[in-house]
């Protein structure tokens, strides 16, 4: 009996434990599915930052100005200062003793071989050769000291002010590092250099092999993300024990020019995040060329109504939510007399959305407007007299 009641107190004990179990586990995750399923951009990364390169609006961050290693993202700098500071990439160079055999990822280059500069940004860039950056860092300015003194001079110069190289490759020093943010705008300068964008973007490419057993080398380019999301266009990977796995990922739709830039600092699924992240803003942005409701609006001007039209495009990335709440103000920035030639500038127009200034221009005059007052008749009339 006695054996009865304790096999029974034990079963009951096993089946409450169960059911307790299973709500805390239905608790648990319920909760957990609806804190992802409610909050957007949501990511592992230690740091991270969501651009649209064009306007350069923030989409979405996460503690994008705290200052960490950056690994082989340094490359992208170490590309666009080499092509800046490089008039001719066509031009062969030879590699140097200090080119050869450095740690890590590399194209193995072999000290007295000669590549142009342009294949060197191709193994920089695809194959992220650590080799490859110290021979563009030699070639481009010398010494490698001195290259990284104008890599943190162009930094600088674009308000990138929280980051700092020691290296041209990005193998691990305390002193260097970026943030999330500072990456964004370098990368979108980059971006906006047509031969660095054609080379981020390509899938693979042969260069000399010159002192090799082949006399090429075939570059793959290692990152996977080109593949994962329609209109990816680069940027590059990274790794090293200290930074962990990090990226920086851009996409451009077609239909609206709409740039996305994605940085990830230590972020374990850095493909993943990313491709997910720009997907998830693709779906919710638009770019929208406001120029067209800017050209139909009326100014007043004497006592004549006034057709205005801006001379550019002015573009900004909005949800659908947002474009429904956009004002537009303009401001006369001449005298309230007539006539008016066309092509004339009269006023700034401002762009607000939830009362913030996102965009502003000035506007000029779609066509001829006369005087026809009194006063205007009769001095033309003397005018021609």
């Amino acid at each position: 009996m006695k054996t009865l009641t304790k096999s029974l107190f034990y079963v009951l004990m096993f089946v409450l434990a169960v059911i307790f179990g299973s709500f805390v586990l239905v608790k648990t995750f319920g909760v957990a599915y609806e804190q992802q399923d409610d909050t957007k951009y949501q990511t592992s990364a230690e740091s991270m930052i969501l651009m649209e390169a064009n306007s350069g609006r923030i989409i979405a961050e996460k503690d994008a100005d705290k200052q960490l290693p950056m690994a082989s993202l340094t490359k992208i700098i170490t590309a666009i200062v080499a092509i800046k500071n490089t008039p001719d990439l066509d031009k062969e160079v030879e590699i140097s003793k200090e080119a050869q055999g450095v740690e890590g990822s590399s194209i193995y280059l072999k000290s007295g071989e000669h590549l142009t500069m342009r294949e060197l940004l191709y193994g920089l860039m695809l194959r992220s050769g650590n080799d490859a950056a110290v021979a563009i860092a030699i070639a481009t300015s010398g010494s490698v000291e001195k290259f990284v003194e104008e890599c943190n001079s162009f930094c600088a110069s674009i308000g990138a002010t929280n980051t700092h190289l020691v290296t041209p490759n990005g193998l691990h020093d305390d002193n260097h590092y970026t943030t999330a943010r500072d990456l964004a705008e370098i990368t979108k300068y980059a971006l906006s250099n047509d031969i660095f964008s054609q080379i981020v973007k390509t899938p693979e490419i042969k260069i000399h092999n010159e002192l090799g057993r082949f006399d090429h080398r075939l570059l793959i380019n290692k990152n996977r993300f080109l593949k994962m999301v329609d209109g990816a266009d680069g940027v590059k990977t990274g790794y090293t024990k200290k930074a962990g796995r990090c990226f920086v990922g851009s996409a451009t739709r077609a239909e609206d020019n709409l740039k996305l830039i994605c940085v990830l600092l230590n972020c374990r699924p850095m493909f993943e995040d990313c491709s997910r992240l720009i997907r998830e803003a693709q779906k919710e942005y638009r770019n929208v060329d406001f120029s067209e409701r800017v050209s139909e609006e009326k100014i007043n001007i004497g006592e004549k109504v006034v057709s205005i039209k801006p001379l550019d495009s002015m573009i900004y990335p909005v949800t659908q939510e947002e474009d429904n709440q956009i004002e537009i103000k303009t401001q006369l920035m001449r005298d309230n007399s007539l006539p008016i030639k066309i092509g004339e500038k009269l006023a700034e127009v401002q762009i607000f959305l939830d009362k913030q200034m996102i965009l502003c221009d000035n506007i000029y005059a779609a066509e001829d407007v006369s005087d026809t007052s009194y006063k205007g008749t009769l001095e033309k009339v003397i005018e021609n007299f």
